[in-house]
């Protein structure tokens, strides 16, 4: 699938910014298509004290370069203090079942040892998605006997009574200097439930890294007949902060969800010769509306210079 870039669709700039939780950046956008019409964009701004608050846009799904609506309030609360989303929420996939709508979402909070930590939680709206609620304070997916370490970026997909999860899981820190902080790497892995909440795990990697030190996360995963496509993101350890190491977007397919084969190549999107994506590619998210595919993505500075979106070229 190649994708055509119809640029820069969102950015907290002064003219959009909500109240002094939406002071900078726009990260993880995450789409949902409406029956309207339009196009729901869940993201994560951040607060003054570098906290990450769920909101979310919408854009005309017949062309999402315009934008219709800038939500004025998060879409829930931050974890109470000392659980694991007290710090930011940022969203990470949509499920619509029997009337609601489920987010499982990435939260974190800082760490001491590393500076943070993340797991998976879920939140549940029963209002269309204007506000949720958390039916438990816990996570759903965190680290356990086999993943030590955390998780994060998921991306659930419910088909029958059947639900899958992708998510990224930590498989351990370096320090790429011996002054500088400790750094995360992190594979896809899989899981499966019967309900959405209780998940099992078999430590199973989906993506397998092209060497060692190279970290894989936020799969978005589409549905085309008797195959899955998946998009994800990938860097290096090193030098990954809008360098040479920074986020790209890869691509795999499968035939089962479990088992991937990973062709990058054919992710179809590449990075910009100057802008607010010449550095990096991140955060993938697609979703289909009116006859077309939609890829929505957060370009340099990991969301800082806010959403971008491409369509599919048929």
């Amino acid at each position: 699938m190649k994708w055509k870039k119809l640029g820069l669709i969102f950015s907290t700039t002064p003219d959009y910014r909500q109240g002094d939780w939406m002071v900078s950046h726009a990260c993880v956008p995450t789409a949902l298509a409406l029956p309207n019409g339009r196009i729901r964009i869940y993201f994560s701004p951040r607060d003054t004290q570098g906290r990450s608050w769920p909101t979310f846009i919408e854009v005309d799904g017949q062309d999402p370069r315009r934008l219709l609506y800038v939500h004025d309030r998060p879409v829930t609360n931050l974890g109470e203090l000392g659980t694991f989303d007290d710090n930011g929420i940022m969203p990470g996939s949509l499920v619509e079942t029997d009337g609601t709508l489920y987010l499982y979402y990435v939260g974190w909070n800082a760490s001491v040892s590393v500076p943070y930590r993340n797991a998976v939680g879920l939140a549940i709206s029963r209002d269309g998605g204007l506000t949720f609620e958390k039916p438990f304070p816990g996570a759903v997916v965190d680290r356990n006997l086999r993943e030590p370490y955390f998780t994060l970026s998921p991306c659930v997909m419910k088909e029958g009574e059947r639900w899958q999860m992708w998510y990224g899981s930590v498989t351990g820190f370096i320090r790429p200097r011996d002054d500088a902080k400790p750094e995360p790497i992190y594979v896809i892995k899989y899981a499966t439930s019967r309900d959405g909440i209780e998940w099992e795990r078999s430590n199973l990697t989906c993506i397998h890294p092209r060497h060692r030190l190279e970290c894989n996360a936020r799969p978005t995963v589409l549905r085309d007949g008797a195959r899955l496509r998946m998009w994800f993101c990938f860097r290096e350890s090193e030098n990954f902060r809008d360098g040479a190491g920074s986020y790209r977007i890869g691509y795999a397919e499968s035939e089962d969800g479990v088992h991937w084969e990973r062709r990058d190549e054919a992710a179809g999107i590449e990075l910009a010769e100057k802008g607010w994506d010449a550095k990096m590619l991140a955060y993938p998210s697609v979703a289909r509306c009116a006859g077309k595919t939609y890829l929505f993505y957060n370009g340099n500075g990991f969301g800082l210079t806010g959403i971008g979106c491409a369509v599919a070229e048929e």
